[in-house]
């Protein structure tokens, strides 16, 4: 009997070998260090000498050359021999970031959405599905069906039914606008726990899903600490957290602002945060607050949420701590929206936002 015997491919340990490993613990260390190319070389020289990343045929300086000739770097005209990323870099780390957060995700389960417009569904997966009651029949794909008959049936006997039909499966295609809020109060780097790398990791990931699969989305992210301001992607690798407090209520009004402006049927704010509100302003100067949930704070921040939700506009609240004043506060704030709140672990965080994202946009 002729076969074939196959084995794990073990690839080559030549120089690209070497480059694309480096380069992947290179991408996580340059969001560590906020886009800052020397200090993400500096860790990498020190990860080598404990770990033996390099070897006498392909050095550190070899990476770094690779890295420039390969277009990841580009040449600090301000101060001669340092590099900053470039823009090929930037669009690498977020193709890297959805990568990374979509290799654990499940799909979710048939019509679970949560869009209160959808569009039509003409963009076909690469999966097929049982026929169902209500499907529409220019989805059934004919090839499958026929062949489920011809297995199910023979060829002497050969008849088509119900059972045998499989239908192509589809995204439905809505406009949606989404605004992301992102916590840079000094509690996010706070005790030595870094909570913005998987802020920043998942922003990127949620970006270059719009840009590759939604592109007629908008998204706007926005940071908010004594106060807000929105951001562009390619400044995510960049983000840093301040010595600021938690202005909740400047960035709640800065994505009302921005959605208000759009004409797309869906809107929806998603906030990634570790603390409860603990700042606003009061003309020019900042009323502020650290110790329990202050009643002024709170009760401007569920006067907006409200606001929210008479627009049609659901918040998704992602909680990365489990501080009980946090946890009080979310629970009125998402019992004032009508919308969600999930507590995630730093690990989970991305997870749970494409879970509630991709919900928003697929209809199966």
């Amino acid at each position: 009997m002729i076969g074939w015997n196959f084995k794990k491919y073990i690839p080559s340990d030549g120089p690209h070998n070497h480059f694309e490993r480096l380069f992947e613990i290179f991408q996580e260390v340059l969001l560590y260090t906020s886009g800052d190319v020397s200090e993400a070389l500096s860790w990498m020289t020190a990860i080598d000498k404990e770990h033996q990343l390099t070897t006498e045929e392909y050095g550190m300086a070899d990476f770094i050359n690779e890295l420039k000739e390969r277009g990841y770097l580009k040449e600090n005209k301000g101060q001669k021999g340092s590099f900053d990323p470039s823009k090929k870099m930037e669009i690498s780390l977020r193709q890297k970031a959805l990568e990374d957060i979509f290799q654990d995700l499940q799909k979710s389960k048939r019509g679970d959405h949560s869009i209160k417009k959808s569009g039509l569904g003409d963009e076909m997966t690469s999966g097929n599905r049982p026929f169902q009651f209500g499907d529409s029949l220019d989805k059934i794909s004919l090839y499958d069906s026929i062949k489920n008959a011809q297995v199910n049936h023979g060829i002497d006997n050969f008849m088509l039914t119900e059972n045998d039909l499989e239908v192509r499966e589809t995204y439905d295609k809505t406009n949606s606008s989404t605004v992301l809020m992102i916590d840079i109060s000094h509690s996010m780097i706070l005790y030595g726990e870094d909570r913005i790398t998987p802020a920043k990791k998942v922003a990127m990931a949620l970006a270059e899903l719009i840009r590759t699969r939604y592109p007629k989305d908008t998204l706007d992210i926005i940071v908010f600490g004594n106060d807000s301001w929105a951001i562009e992607v390619k400044d995510l690798p960049y983000l840093q957290v301040g010595p600021y407090h938690t202005n909740t209520i400047s960035g709640l009004e800065l994505a009302l602002n921005i959605l208000q402006k759009k004409k797309t049927p869906n809107k929806q704010i998603m906030m990634i945060t570790d603390g409860k509100p603990t700042c606003m302003k009061k003309g020019k100067k900042y009323y502020k607050n650290s110790f329990g949930l202050d009643r002024k704070i709170l009760n401007r921040t569920l006067g907006l949420a409200v606001k929210c939700r008479k627009l049609n506009i659901p918040i998704t609240t992602f909680m990365i701590a489990r501080d009980p004043f946090l946890v009080q506060f979310v629970e009125k704030f998402t019992k004032a929206n009508h919308g969600k709140a999930f507590y995630s672990s730093l690990d989970g965080l991305g997870e749970f936002i494409f879970k509630d994202y991709k919900q928003g946009k697929r209809k199966k």
